[in-house]
Parts: structure tokens; sequence; C-alpha cells
């Protein structure tokens, strides 16, 4: 059968964030993509100049309500990634639930572009709080942050508190990209966290956990947080009922491309010198045979698996 995603995410001429991010690995797995892009930009702003336009919430409901009078409305994922502000915000939330309302089963992935210890992913304007995300939750299947329930993690059972806290609001898998704690693997290691609850066919709910040291790169890149997210919709789909597995090849691909492009940017950039932001695109198309079929370089350990 046939796997369609409705990808709202920003959008780059140059360069690989938002949809540009999304849509490439997302049809290599199969699956098609119809993109509406938030904003529309020359390249990400990191680099020294951009140039672009903003999507308004009028426009947004102006594309899609072209693709309803086409009845062609029809999904089995939505992707939601940076968004400017809370009008934009409710029309996407009225979009989600007209899908959802067509199609109980279409699944909602959401990747609310925020950054950790206060600051922004993305340097696009974004100056409201993460507060004003909380509505997609209730509509939400997958998430991939925990400053939504504005708690700090310190602890693995803060973690664990903070997913079973955002399993309440709405979503029934949790992944916390990075957090604070200290791996036992050393500092050049970072910790990500997941938790999927699942319905067995005697109705009761499994519960698994999952922990997985993640190594870093001395690099700023952008538009991974966006291919997180697409490679999670891809994977889980794979393997609905195995979070393990799923983070495993996520996390994989992700190791990959991120080794490729920092050994490309680094041979460009010459010795002794710190890559440019055009050096560090990500090395995406490069990295086909990875995404299809990555190599598991990062094992994810089971924390917790009950049955209630």
């Amino acid at each position: 059968m046939e796997c369609r995603v409705l990808s709202i995410q920003s959008h780059v001429v140059r360069g690989y964030v938002g949809n540009k991010s999304a849509t490439f690995p997302l049809q290599v797995l199969g699956f098609e993509v119809d993109s509406i892009n938030s904003v529309q930009f020359s390249n990400h702003t990191g680099y020294g100049h951009w140039k672009g336009q903003v999507l308004t919430a009028e426009e947004l409901n102006v594309l899609y309500e072209g693709i309803k009078l086409n009845n062609v409305n029809h999904y089995d994922y939505i992707l939601t990634g940076y968004s400017r502000d809370i009008s934009f915000l409710v029309t996407v939330v009225d979009i989600i639930k007209e899908l959802k309302k067509a199609n109980p089963s279409l699944v909602y992935v959401c990747d609310p572009v925020m950054g950790d210890q206060g600051a922004m992913v993305s340097s696009y304007p974004h100056t409201s709080s993460y507060a004003k995300w909380q509505p997609l939750l209730l509509f939400c299947d997958i998430i991939f942050h925990r400053l939504l329930t504005g708690r700090k993690i310190n602890t693995e059972e803060d973690a664990i508190e903070v997913m079973d806290l955002l399993h309440k609001m709405g979503p029934e898998t949790v992944v916390l990209t990075s957090t604070d704690l200290p791996s036992k693997q050393g500092d050049q290691f970072l910790v990500a966290l997941g938790s999927q609850k699942i319905k067995k066919p005697d109705g009761t709910n499994t519960d698994q956990k999952i922990c997985m040291d993640i190594p870093k790169v001395d690099a700023v890149f952008v538009g991974t947080g966006d291919l997180f997210a697409a490679l999670m919709l891809a994977w889980t789909h794979q393997h609905p009922k195995d979070l393990k597995t799923a983070c495993e090849k996520t996390v994989s691909v992700m190791h990959h491309v991120i080794k490729r492009t920092i050994t490309y940017a680094n041979e460009m950039a010459g010795p002794g010198k710190r890559p440019t932001p055009a050096q560090l695109e990500l090395r995406m198309v490069q990295s086909k045979a990875d995404i299809e079929n990555p190599a598991i370089v990062v094992e994810a350990k089971v924390l917790q698996k009950s049955s209630q």
C-alpha cells in the first residue's frame, strides 16, 4: 500500500533544512511526500546572509483548500516542524483535526523546532514560549521534545517522569533527542531516551523505554533534527511495535550522514581551518545507501518494559 506524508516545515533553496532534510530520505524509504513550506529561504540563517519569504496562516489555509478541492487530502502521516507564530499553529491544528477525522489511523509526527538550555535549534524568528505547542499534543502520536513539559532532566528518573507526562498529554511515542544526563561512556557522548506505549490485542498496554549513547561531533550542523524526525517516522512505520530497532536505525543513519558530512567539510576547509556553513551542509544524496540500509553502529539499551 502506498504511504503518503503531508510535511509542513521550512524550506531552503541551498542546503538541507526542514522539508529539504525530510523529503529525500522519506522518498528513498518508499514514502510519497507532499510538502508545504512554512518559510522559503535562500539558505539557513547560520550563513552570513539569507533572504526569503514566510508563509502566513491564511496562505497555508489557501494551499490546503486547493488540496481539498481536488479531493486529494488523504494522508497516512503528517509531519510538522518549524512554525513561526500561534496563528500558523492554529491553522495546522485545524488541518490535523480534519485529516484525522477523515483517517482515524493517521499518525501525526510533531517536531517542535526548539533547542535545549533555552536556545533555539533553528535561528529563524521564534520568540513565543514552548507552551504554544501544547494544543498539538492532543493530536500527536510521536513527539521529539522534553521542554513542552516545562521540566528539567537531571537524572534518568526525571527523564522517565517527563516521558510519562508527555504520554499523558497525548503522544504514544516520545523521543528525547538530547538531555543533560551524563553518559556512562564519557563526555564525548550525548544521552537520548525514548518511550513507547503499545496496546496489545488483549487490551493491556506494553510500555518500553530505551536509552542510547550517541557520539558527539565537534561541529554545528543544521537540519539534523528535521532528518531525525523524518527517519523516525519511516522506521517506526517499518517497526511499529519495536522502538528499540526504530531508534537504532534512525540514530545509525544520522551517524553515517554526519560522519560523511564532517569528513567532506574538513577536506574542503583544509588543515587547521573550521568548515564554513556551506561546507557543513548535510551530505544527504551521498548517503542514500546508508539511509536505505543502515549498518547499526549505535545500540539502544532497554530501560523498562512492562505490561499494564
